[in-house]
């Protein structure tokens, strides 16, 4: 059996493989949103929840797209 990929760090060529279930996926995005600094409404939650209902390829993906944007974006230092 194939384990689920973690999520990347990278830009995808390939869709991710293995399978999360949606409470493990609703995780991931909630995870990495907090990572991010990602202030959430209810409606955000809403919407956690309907991508967690997705196949794993495209919630890892997303989440991965979430990280990376995190990465890249500019801090601000305390002169800002």
């Amino acid at each position: 059996m194939r384990q689920t990929e973690p999520i990347s760090d990278c830009p995808l060529d390939r869709a991710p493989f293995g399978f999360v279930g949606a409470s493990g996926q609703r995780a991931v995005l909630l995870a990495e949103l907090e990572a991010a600094g990602v202030e959430l409404g209810s409606y955000d939650l809403r919407i956690v929840d309907w991508l967690a209902g997705w196949d794993w390829p495209t919630v890892a993906t997303i989440a991965s797209l979430i990280r990376r944007a995190h990465r890249s974006a500019p801090t601000l230092t305390e002169s800002e």
